[in-house]
Parts: structure tokens; C-alpha cells; sequence
């Protein structure tokens, strides 16, 4: 089971995407674009397969920040799609907004795909960023972004209801698993015994 990306290791985690000075412009681009595609990821809760979907047409920067249209995903097969609202966060340098900005700006991204790579490259792109930040890179995978912000957003006392509005999840069951995870030391009766 692969495990979920939370807010302590985002940190060094993302660390590992600043720009270094001199590098090549294709490998400064694949650092733009890889900040980008955590940060969005992240703080979206999206399926690697709705990430590497997203159209310039899907996306509305607004003044609170970007609004991204879901045109499809696995409990949607329909079509009738979503919304999905990213803020702005006080902290610019983990701002996904900031960092998708700067992703279409620097490519000059006026139509077609924003991310244009597969979702299997997602997943790599994440085990490589894992496995630069020191962590076992065998343990993350293209969930885990997903998983890493329903749980973060659970720690953090988000509701259910809430977190399943920004994730798309159509039944509470696996919201709860995450909530689960999040509170294994949070709700702890040991944290009662004072020895």
C-alpha cells in the first residue's frame, strides 16, 4: 500500500523542486512543471489521471485563487463534472496557485493539455521527488498526493463532508479510512495515561 504525502515532509519534499541557478532550460521547465503538478495535486486532492486532463480552458485564476473544471473522473464517468477551488496560500513558496501560474506563464500555455504527460508519469514524477527528499520512494506513488491531502485535510479538522467535496468521493468509506490514519495518534487513549 502506498502512503500518503502529508504536510511535516511537503517541505523537504517540495525542497527538492526550488530552481537551481545555470541548469538547462528543458530541466529548469520539468522543475516548474513538476512543483506545479505536487502543489495542484496536493492541495486539490486529484487523481493523477484528472491532473494530466486539465485543459487551459478548464482553469479560471480569480482573485482567491484558480478554479479548475473536472471535466471527467472515475466516479463521474457521466461527465457531469466539477469544480475544484485552489486559494492562495499565505506562504508563496508552496502556493499552488503561485506555482501553476508560473508553470503556464513560463511555457506560454495558451490551449490544449497544461500538464502534457501521462498519468504514469505523475507517479514517477512523485517517487522521484520522495526518493530526493530522502524518503522511500517505494512507499509513495501517484495516490499519494490524493491520499496526502484528505488525511493532512482530516488532521487538520477538516469535515468529511468537506474533504469529499474537493476530492469528488461519492461515499464516505474511504474518507473515513483517511480520517482514520490521520487521528491513529490524534485520538489516542494512551495520550490519557500520564506516566
Amino acid at each position: 500500500m502506498k502512503i500518503f504525502l502529508d504536510g511535516p515532509n511537503i517541505d523537504e519534499y517540495l525542497s527538492n523542486c526550488e530552481l537551481p541557478e545555470l541548469e538547462g532550460l528543458k530541466h529548469i521547465r520539468n522543475k516548474i512543471r513538476d512543483k506545479a503538478i505536487i502543489l495542484v495535486g496536493f492541495s486539490g486532492g486529484f487523481r493523477r489521471s484528472e491532473l494530466v486532463n486539465i485543459d487551459y480552458d478548464d482553469i479560471e485564476f480569480v482573485s482567491e485563487g484558480v478554479k479548475i473544471f473536472i471535466k471527467r473522473s472515475k466516479t463521474d464517468q457521466s461527465g457531469e463534472g466539477m469544480i475544484k477551488a485552489i486559494p492562495y496560500f499565505d506562504n508563496k513558496t508552496f502556493c499552488p496557485v503561485l506555482a501553476l501560474k508560473q508553470w503556464i506563464d513560463n511555457c506560454k500555455i495558451k490551449s490544449g493539455k497544461i500538464f502534457d504527460i501521462s498519468d504514469k508519469s505523475v507517479a514517477l514524477i512523485i517517487k522521484k521527488y520522495a526518493s530526493l527528499a530522502g524518503l522511500d520512494a517505494n512507499k509513495y506513488g501517484g495516490h499519494s498526493l490524493r491520499s496526502g491531502f484528505a488525511t493532512s485535510a482530516a488532521e487538520s479538522g477538516a469535515k468529511e463532508r468537506n474533504i469529499m467535496a474537493m476530492t469528488g468521493h461519492k461515499t464516505t468509506q474511504m474518507v473515513r479510512r483517511y480520517i482514520q490514519e490521520a487521528n491513529l495518534f490524534k485520538n489516542n487513549a494512551l495520550n490519557k495515561i500520564k506516566i
